[in-house]
């Protein structure tokens, strides 16, 4: 009886998973690349170039996003800075600070008070998709999202920054909010508009890649990661794509499961395929 060997694929992912499940375990310890190899038992450019093509980033980028994770967690929680800088396992101020302003968009005092001293103007208008919040701060957009319901809209918002001042615009020619509802219903086409939407550096190349998808076209999980040199990371990309929250001008909607099936959507699977249909009508 012949024994299947298993294929290469399936064993650098199973080599990944290990190695994550080692890092979230000693999240808050130096992990050096040549610790995880010899813990995983392969070499050091083995494991950084197996571990980066299967998780979409490489295993100090996992742990410092892990680290982030984290440090969120206790400043949620009311832990000091210091403590919750401490117990996230930054090595220095000056690191948690740095990555911070990438991964919070404040300091971390400012997000352990949730958005204190922070301003929000939001708009909520009606459109051919339902109501359409429109969040902006200082930076650029914050928030967009469709739904059927004003407060269950502006709830979203303000659990994110609960202790931030939400302030309604009145201005009815506010020309952000007028350029976004433009691009949601069709009649404009750049989506070249400031955003204010903070997250990992994997996050950030899937948007982008998204916004690369021309209108009336769709890609799949799988075609998104190895147009990022990662063909294994379908699922990071799925990851990325959920926890996407600008709806349309960051397009999650082009993406779709490998067999053509819609997939979910944050704002609806109705709204999705209408917006699929609309941009393929306008591509013709």
């Amino acid at each position: 009886m012949l024994t299947m060997m298993p294929r290469r694929s399936d064993t650098h992912l199973a080599l990944a998973e290990r190695v994550r499940a080692y890092i979230d375990r000693h999240v808050d310890e130096p992990l050096p690349l040549a610790r995880l190899a010899r813990e995983a038992g392969v070499s050091p450019a083995h494991l950084q170039r197996t571990f980066t093509r299967v998780v979409g980033l490489s295993p100090k980028q996992y742990q410092e996003q892990r680290r982030v994770d984290a440090l969120k967690s206790a400043l949620r929680d009311g832990r000091t800075v210091s403590s919750a800088t401490y117990e996230a396992g930054f090595a220095s101020g000056r690191r948690v600070y740095e990555a911070a302003d990438d991964a919070l968009g404040m300091t971390p005092g400012a997000y352990r008070r949730r958005g204190v001293g922070v301003t929000i103007h939001y708009t909520v208008v009606r459109t051919s998709l339902g109501l359409l919040l429109v969040a902006v701060t200082e930076r650029g957009i914050c928030s967009v999202a469709l739904g059927d319901d004003e407060t269950a809209l502006v709830g979203s918002l303000r659990a994110e920054y609960p202790a931030a001042e939400l302030a309604r615009a009145t201005d009815a020619d506010d020309r952000l909010v007028d350029a976004v509802v433009a691009y949601v219903e069709g009649s404009a086409r750049t989506t070249d508009l400031p955003l204010d939407v903070k997250a990992t550096a994997f996050q950030w190349q899937v948007w982008r890649a998204l916004q690369r998808i021309p209108e009336g076209a769709t890609r799949s999980y799988q075609e998104i990661a190895r147009e990022l040199g990662h063909p294994s990371a379908a699922r990071a990309v799925a990851r990325a794509c959920a926890s996407n929250r600008i709806a349309v001008l960051i397009p999650c909607h082009r993406v779709v499961r490998g067999d053509g099936a819609l997939g979910g959507y944050r704002w609806g699977v109705a709204r999705k395929a209408a917006l699929l249909a609309r941009e393929s009508a306008r591509a013709v």
